[in-house]
């Protein structure tokens, strides 16, 4: 038996994950966009609370042989890198979720923990850019658009755009 990759109609799905059958017309596709995020909210807390303990250290260690202007730098110091971790936190889980199923294109956008949600119709849906444009991907229709592939290298979302005209398609 052959894989369900290896014939030329789902070569052209490069970045979606197919049903167990790879029948994209009956039971849907879907494309998974994610932040490439090297290092977890997990581990960021982790690596600031020991950053928090040396750094603290130090500087009591200092305060307690008289030098009291490093306790206040060291706090602000702290402050400082516990905001820029918070930001880099809010937004590792970023991501975008687009899936065919059926008649629906339904593209859902995460950002800092809020969600967008938009329902296109299958038949009156619009992907564009062109191929050789590294702009975002905007799908739209009836109405109303919202613009993908964000968390893809700009040289990469014209393949993306052909894929997901190609689901649409249901080849």
């Amino acid at each position: 038996m052959s894989h369900p990759f290896d014939s030329p109609e789902s070569s052209a799905l490069r970045f979606a994950t197919l049903p167990p059958s790879n029948d994209i017309s009956h039971h849907g596709v879907q494309w998974l966009l994610k932040r490439n995020c090297s290092v977890t909210p997990g581990q960021l807390l982790g690596l600031f609370a020991s950053l928090s303990v040396v750094s603290l250290g130090i500087a009591t260690f200092f305060w307690m042989q008289g030098a009291t202007l490093v306790m206040p730098f060291a706090w602000a110091e702290l402050i400082a890198v516990g905001t820029a971790f918070t930001v880099y936190a809010r937004h590792a889980r970023d991501g975008e979720k687009i899936s065919l199923q059926g008649g629906q294109l339904v593209v859902e956008l995460e950002t800092a923990g809020r969600v967008q949600r938009a329902e296109f119709n299958r038949e009156w849906v619009r992907v564009e850019p062109k191929d050789g444009d590294g702009s975002l991907i905007e799908v739209s229709g009836q109405g109303r658009s919202v613009r993908v592939g964000r968390h893809i290298r700009p040289e990469l979302r014209p393949a993306l755009a052909r894929e997901i005209r190609f689901a649409l398609r249901g080849c």
